[in-house]
């Protein structure tokens, strides 16, 4: 790999800006990368809708689009043997199996999407690492194996700040961000914007949905917009299109996919100047990137985050009943661990008890309608949200009707944000968060105070009622981890 430090200055400090702004583009999903370096990549082959020119020597070389759900004939016969090394990796911790994913992609050993989902192709990444470094090929990671692939490729993330991260502006797209090159973070016409200080380098995500979702006319269309792109590589598959080449001085990247009606993608402009850190980013990113990852689908993780509100000082606790189900273990750290003492299957809440905790300062719940559709959520947001923190944190959401029994709220929060604060401009707290799957994305929903009110009623608990300041609501919610065997 060629020297990080030169480079990184010229990123960060004084290059003069050139080309135009990465375009809004139709979404993609992410198709692993078969090799370390765009450059060196070998392209997919074609199919029918595939358009794919040789790229000229100035273009951008996208990594090679592998089918990321079709394992290759060697790794299917091997699927039954996997069968126990899978169940391993189950066991484990979402951020840990995106971890080694991701580090595995870094040290050149794989070349499949970052989804946490340890197939076939995954587990042939983690034994050509052990074979490579004398060990034996298990398939599953000693901690001393780990502890090893991390420090080989950490030196390379640590120069350009790699993190995993949701995208803010639409929950559901995760995506790899090097943090370091673009410290510059901000919304899109669509979705979220990252950015050197002077433009060098620009990611973009973007949404496209109905009445625009003809995904090849947003393909025929990418290829020409903004006027100055000149696209030298594209392949057009069912369900994602990747495009690259020149815009003005600058390479460009485009990955895009569809669900539904909905296109999700990411968009990667940056100078020629800084392509020899660029490259293996690209790579990384293409990999990375997971446009429908839904909310919901981490709901029965082995180990779960979600938010609680503190109720009364005598530590007891509203939740997300979906999110403290089937649980082994509930703690609430900082407080202590939980016994869930009572459910309500109506509006999904489950009550939660903190024993031998020191008093809490419970959140008053009001006792009227809200004042107004806007909305201040108060929660803690997943660790893989957070690069790894616990920091109550806020979004904002509005009333956007009725769904069902519940109030619907737009947009949904971030993960982890399933049994948060509501509150209004009044700062009453006017309800909990839940968030549940819906299509093609995650909906959230609004259960009142008034129902929570009952449902505490009910158990013989007494709320105290009123209104709080943000700090305060930010001091009554906290974390809630279920873990599950």
């Amino acid at each position: 790999m060629r020297r990080v430090v030169p480079i990184l200055c010229v990123l960060l400090a004084a290059c003069p800006a050139m080309g135009q702004n990465a375009p809004t583009a139709p979404a993609a999903k992410p198709t692993p990368a078969a090799a370390p370096k765009p450059a060196a990549a070998k392209p997919a082959p074609e199919t029918t809708g595939a358009n794919k020119k040789k790229p000229a020597a100035t273009a951008a070389k996208p990594a090679a689009e592998p089918k990321s759900d079709e394992p290759s004939t060697a790794a299917a016969t091997n699927s039954k043997v996997n069968e126990a090394i899978r169940a391993a990796y189950v066991a484990m911790p979402l951020a840990d199996r995106l971890a080694i994913q991701s580090d595995l992609i870094w040290s050149k050993d794989y070349n499949g999407g970052v989804t946490g989902d340890f197939n076939d192709r995954s587990i042939a990444a983690v034994k050509a690492f052990q074979k490579r470094n004398k060990g034996k090929d298990t398939g599953i990671m000693t901690p001393e194996e780990r502890a090893t692939l991390s420090s080989a490729v950490k030196a390379q993330q640590d120069n350009v700040g790699w993190r995993i991260v949701e995208d803010a502006a639409m929950p559901g797209v995760r995506l790899g961000i090097p943090g370091k090159l673009v410290p510059q973070a901000g919304k899109s016409a669509t979705g979220s914007r990252w950015a050197s200080a002077r433009g060098e380098v620009q990611i973009e995500t973007f949404h496209i949905g109905p009445p625009n979702s003809d995904f090849a006319a947003q393909f025929e269309k990418q290829k020409k917009n903004p006027a100055n792109r000149r696209t030298e590589y594209s392949v057009l598959r069912q369900d994602f299109f990747v495009l690259s080449g020149l815009q003005g001085l600058k390479k460009f990247y485009v990955r895009a996919q569809i669900k539904g009606p909905d296109i999700r993608g990411v968009t990667i402009l940056y100078d020629q100047a800084t392509e020899g850190i660029m490259e293996p980013v690209v790579v990384a990113m293409s990999s990375a990137f997971s446009p429908f990852d839904n909310a919901v689908n981490l709901a029965r993780r082995k180990v779960e985050y979600s938010t609680g509100i503190l109720v009364t000082a005598a530590g007891h606790v509203i939740a997300d009943r979906v999110a403290t189900d089937g649980c082994d273990v509930i703690r609430v750290p900082g407080r202590g661990h939980a016994e869930r003492i009572a459910e309500d299957k109506t509006y999904d809440m489950a009550l939660l008890r903190v024993y031998g905790a020191p008093s809490f300062k419970p959140a008053p719940l009001s006792a009227e309608a809200p004042k107004g559709a806007d909305l201040t959520l108060v929660g803690v947001a997943d660790p893989l949200v957070q690069n790894g923190e616990s920091v109550v944190t806020t979004s904002t959401g509005r009333i956007a009707g009725i769904n069902g029994s519940l109030v619907a709220l737009e947009p949904a929060p971030a993960n982890g944000f399933s049994g948060a604060a509501a509150l209004d401009g009044q700062g009453q707290l006017v309800g909990m968060i839940e968030i549940r799957a819906g299509g093609n994305a995650a909906q959230a929903a609004l259960v009142p105070t008034a129902s929570i009110r009952a449902f505490l009623e009910r158990a013989n608990v007494t709320p105290v009622t009123g209104r709080m300041s943000l700090d305060d609501a930010k001091a009554a919610v906290a974390r809630v981890i279920c873990v599950r065997k």
